[in-house]
C-alpha cells in the first residue's frame, strides 16, 4: 500500500485494510485514498482474497477527508476537481469484485460515511456514528453522485435532515434503517467482523457475484456527477467554505456568513 497511515493484511481469504491515523481520527489523506484503491485492485487480482474488510484504528472509522488538503484551494473549480476525484474513489470501492465489510467503531463522517455506506455490509459498535456534517463545519457540499448514493441508502427525507442540520446518526438510528449487519462491543468488534467475513467465504461465489451485480445495476439511474458542477463550484468558491477551512485549521468554531 502507498501510505504509512494504512495497514494491509491478508489471511484466511480476507483482505483487511486498516486506516491507521488515530491521532487525526483517521482523517483521510490522498495517500490513504490511494491505498484504498490499491486494496481494491489487490482484491480483484488475487484469488486468495474473497472478502475485503475496511476498518479504522483508535476508536474511529474515518473522520472524512483531511481538511488541511483544502487549505490551498483557490477557487470553486478546485472543489469540482476534488468531488470528481472522491466520486471516482467511491465508485472504485463499489465496483470491487468481492463483498465488502466496513467495521465501524466510532465516527464514520464525511468521506468516511460515504465509504462505509458504499460497502455491502457494516459491523458496528455502539459508538458508531454516521453523517456528513458540513453544514456546521466546512460549508461545502456533496457532488451529485454522492448525494444520489446517500439518497439510495438512506432515503431523501433522511438525507435532507442529516445534511441541513449537520447532525450525526447514532447506531440505534442506523440499525432502524437496516444499515447495521452485525453489532458488537468495541472490544469484540474486530472478532465479530472477521467472523462475518469468514461466513461470507463459505457462501457461493456465484450467488454473491450475481446479487452484487444486480444491485449495482439497479443504481445505474444516477445522474452523472458533472450534472451539478455549477452547484459544487459555487459552494466551494463561497466565503462560507473559506471560513470553514480557516476555522478548522485555527481550532475554532466557524462563523459562517
Amino acid at each position: 500500500m502507498s501510505s504509512s497511515n494504512v495497514r494491509w493484511d491478508i489471511g484466511n481469504s480476507l483482505g483487511v485494510l486498516t486506516f491507521n491515523r488515530p491521532e487525526a481520527r483517521n482523517a483521510l489523506t490522498w495517500d490513504m485514498y490511494a491505498a484504498l484503491e490499491a486494496a481494491c485492485d489487490a482484491a480483484d487480482a488475487r484469488d486468495d482474497i474473497r472478502v475485503l474488510i475496511i476498518r479504522g484504528s483508535g476508536g474511529s472509522f474515518a473522520a472524512g477527508t483531511d481538511i488541511s488538503q483544502f487549505e490551498h484551494f483557490a477557487s470553486g473549480a478546485d472543489g469540482v476537481a476534488y468531488e470528481r476525484r472522491l466520486d471516482a474513489i467511491i465508485s472504485r470501492l463499489e465496483r470491487v469484485t468481492v463483498p465488502t465489510i466496513a467495521e465501524i467503531d466510532g465516527a464514520a463522517v464525511g468521506g468516511g460515511a460515504l465509504l462505509a455506506l458504499a460497502c455491502d455490509l457494516r459491523a458496528c459498535s455502539p459508538r458508531a456514528t454516521f453523517g456528513v456534517p458540513v453544514a456546521r463545519t466546512l460549508g461545502n457540499c456533496l457532488s451529485m453522485a454522492n448525494a444520489a448514493r446517500l439518497v439510495h441508502v438512506l432515503g431523501e427525507a433522511r438525507v435532507r435532515d442529516l445534511m441541513l442540520t449537520g447532525r450525526l446518526m447514532d447506531v440505534d438510528e442506523a440499525r432502524q434503517l437496516g444499515l447495521v449487519t452485525r453489532e458488537a462491543p468495541s472490544a469484540s468488534l474486530e472478532a465479530a467482523t472477521l467472523a462475518l467475513g469468514a461466513e461470507l467465504c463459505t457462501r457461493a461465489r456465484s450467488t454473491i457475484t450475481a446479487t452484487r451485480t444486480l444491485l449495482q445495476r439497479l443504481r445505474t439511474t444516477r445522474l452523472p456527477s458533472m450534472a451539478a458542477d455549477d452547484v459544487v463550484e459555487a459552494c466551494y468558491g463561497s466565503d462560507d467554505f473559506r471560513e470553514g477551512v480557516r476555522a478548522f485549521l485555527e481550532g475554532r468554531p466557524p462563523r459562517f456568513f
